[in-house]
């Protein structure tokens, strides 16, 4: 029964938005971007406070939230890594005690609304301002994102000017409005609800949905970059790297098969690792 009622639980609000959608259309815009923006999940589990808790570092104020950041001290170059949506810092456990092998200095922090930070709602230039916000902190040589935190990478870089060297982004979906047409279909909401949604988004982010790319801010993005996407990912498509790609000119893409969207392997991590030290 709970396996049921969760299936058809997205359906059920999509018909109460539907509906309500008449009456109130400016409050249904609201709460369908709200439910957009929240995650359900990615606090910290116990079975990961072990991990995060030895490398707690500065807890930071960002609109007027507490940001968790952490350090995995060393005298080589400092990497800043960004978790993806419903994560927290620590899906990159491995990848860390590579890192640490190699001496670099290591930082990461909980996303709003993720792992022990505080916050309810998580975007992408939401993301992107709370990393420029570590970034006025640390000052990293290089930024390592996964999922929307690889879009906020990119959007942060196209909105900021800083002294990074290098990025690296694993399984970066691309375009809101493909992202936007399968909530609307998850919801299976009506165009006329569609359409005060975008203008929700317009009026909250600046951005109608077709104008929101990531591949299109890469075109500003002169660093040097690579990009690893599985070819059967199925949370975002591999065409959103390949568009990432082809607008960035200084990127290189690889393709990997079997990595799923986490991308947390031994081949992805001596391609990003190749990378970083050369």
């Amino acid at each position: 029964m709970k396996k049921k009622f969760k299936k058809y639980l997205p359906r059920i609000i999509g018909m109460q938005f539907n509906s309500q959608h008449l009456i109130q259309p400016k409050k249904v815009a609201l709460k369908a971007f709200d439910l957009f923006c929240a995650p359900r999940k990615g606090k910290v589990k116990p079975e990961q406070e072990a991990f995060l808790d030895k490398a707690k570092d500065e807890v930071i104020l960002f609109q007027e939230k507490k940001i968790q950041t952490y350090r995995w001290p060393g005298n080589n170059k400092k990497i800043l890594l960004v978790h993806g949506w419903e994560s927290n810092t620590h899906r990159w456990e491995d990848f860390i005690k590579k890192l640490q092998k190699e001496n670099y200095d290591v930082f990461a922090f909980d996303a709003p609304a993720h792992g022990y930070s505080e916050g309810r709602l998580i975007n992408v230039p939401l993301y992107a301002n709370a990393i420029q916000e570590v970034v006025n902190h640390i000052s990293p040589a290089m930024i390592i994102g996964h999922s929307i935190g690889a879009m906020s990478t990119i959007y942060h870089q196209h909105q900021f000017k800083n002294d990074v060297e290098k990025l690296i982004l694993l399984g970066p979906p691309s375009e809101l409005s493909a992202i936007m047409s399968d909530y609307q279909k998850l919801l299976q909401l009506k165009p006329r609800v569609m359409k005060t949604l975008e203008e929700h988004f317009y009026k909250e982010l600046g951005y109608k949905f077709e104008d929101f790319s990531i591949a299109k801010f890469a075109k500003k993005v002169k660093k040097p970059g690579l990009i690893i996407h599985d070819q059967y990912d199925k949370i975002a498509p591999i065409a959103a790297s390949k568009a990432i790609h082809k607008e960035w000119k200084n990127s290189e893409l690889i393709i990997t098969e079997g990595g799923g969207h986490s991308l947390n392997n031994e081949q992805v991590y001596q391609h990003m690792l190749s990378f970083i030290n050369h």
